[in-house]
């Protein structure tokens, strides 16, 4: 009688550890990808291009002024008032904005507190060293691309920055590579970055510059999601991500 109950038990563990026939696994978390703002370029070949990226904090209730190349805004804490020409927009945070290269903007800190966001830039050559925002902002470079932005081609260009979320433990993905380029910002979580089989870890706050034709992966070992911004450039009608390397005739 013993003997006949431990079998019992055993059958019935099984048959709850064992799937039933038919049923497909929970599919893994997929990333999140959320265009922030996006914009379309006529031409990125006129002069050589750079990625460029500030943070600026603009003190409570105060106002700056910047004119700069074409570039996008995105804000982390506070609120911006933007104001170009007849336009005016409030960006809270998680929220973005394309400023067109030669467009005067006025930016104001709301809310009573004060405004931090990131200034992204598409900057030609010749105005890498140009003032941006005006006093009282307070602007720290944070990034900058020593040699101009490689392989770009004649045509239209997206210009776009997304926010992306990994969940926790997502494995790294497949070897790919970007048909334009990319600067990314981590902004929560730590990301692995993988580039010739030489993996390194990424916190809050880290930019890296994925130029075309950096074949590279990326994932998420640690138990928090991965959040992070990339401010992308890629040809019109051309997928910003490509697997594996690119192809020779590129």
């Amino acid at each position: 009688m013993r003997s006949t109950t431990i079998g019992s038990l055993l059958v019935c563990v099984a048959a709850i550890a064992t799937p039933t026939a038919g049923q497909t696994p929970a599919a893994a978390a997929a990333p999140v990808r959320t265009v922030v703002t996006s914009t379309k370029l006529p031409t990125v070949v006129d002069t050589p291009l750079h990625f460029k990226a500030v943070s600026v904090t603009i003190p409570s209730g105060a106002s700056s002024r910047v004119s700069s190349p074409n570039g996008i805004l995105y804000q982390i804490s506070g609120s911006t008032e933007v104001s170009v020409g007849a336009e005016v927009k409030t960006l809270s945070p998680g929220e973005g904005l394309f400023i067109a290269s030669g467009n005067a903007a006025t930016l104001k800190a709301k809310d009573a507190a004060p405004s931090t966001f990131l200034h992204f830039l598409l900057a030609p050559t010749a105005d890498l060293d140009k003032p941006l925002e005006a006093p009282p902002a307070v602007v720290q470079e944070l990034y900058r691309t020593v040699a101009p932005i490689p392989a770009l081609k004649p045509g239209g260009y997206d210009l776009t920055l997304t926010r992306i979320t990994f969940p926790a433990q997502m494995p790294s993905n497949s070897p790919h590579h970007r048909s334009g380029a990319a600067l990314y910002y981590i902004i929560s979580g730590t990301g692995l970055n993988t580039v010739g089989g030489n993996s390194q870890a990424k916190t809050p706050g880290s930019l890296i510059y994925e130029p075309f034709g950096l074949v590279h992966q990326w994932g998420n070992p640690g138990a928090v999601p991965l959040t992070f911004l990339a401010f992308n450039i890629n040809p019109d009608g051309v997928a910003a991500v490509l697997p594996g390397e690119p192809a020779k005739s590129q």
